[in-house]
């Protein structure tokens, strides 16, 4: 019997959200799709997304990315008048959904995009379930990585 490739490491990202690990406690993910126009996948082909404004709202329970920034190319069709903000569905199963929407209207929870990338040729959105963190939250985040960091340089000094 074959194994199942671990293919989280091999799948191409196109944009990350790396504040959300600065401003929230992420606490689950989730894998999404997205329902894209032709010229959204020629961008996204291009490497030419935003993720830093995103959110996820829900909305009759269906998902919804809003304020994520695709660019589009000059060379798309031009027969279409190109929204690069426009509001994109997320596909999740329907017990995912539930779940979201649980713990994002009762236990106070915030969906936040992390990261967009290509899986088996779609591209995916990966949602964090996240907390967000108070100002000496933060700081006690810094002050423990440039502890971290302080000792990796001690060890690697000896």
């Amino acid at each position: 019997m074959s194994k199942k490739k671990d293919d989280s490491h091999s799948n191409p990202v196109i944009a990350q959200n790396r504040k959300a690990w600065h401003d929230y406690f992420i606490e689950d993910k989730y894998e999404a799709g997205l329902t894209l126009q032709g010229w959204e996948v020629k961008c996204l082909r291009a490497g030419r997304a935003q993720l830093k404004e995103a959110y996820v709202v829900i909305d009759n329970s269906e998902a919804f990315l809003i304020g994520a920034h695709f660019s589009p190319l000059t060379s798309t069709s031009t027969h279409i008048k190109a929204n690069p903000v426009r509001a994109r569905k997320l596909l999740l199963h329907r017990e995912e959904l539930n779940k979201l929407i649980g713990a994002t209207e009762r236990k106070g929870y915030t969906l936040i995009p992390l990261r967009l990338y290509w899986k088996r040729g779609n591209a995916k959105l990966e949602v964090g379930l996240a907390k967000g963190k108070q100002a000496h939250d933060k700081r006690a985040d810094i002050k423990k990585r440039e502890s971290d960091r302080e000792m990796q340089r001690a060890l690697k000094s000896r």
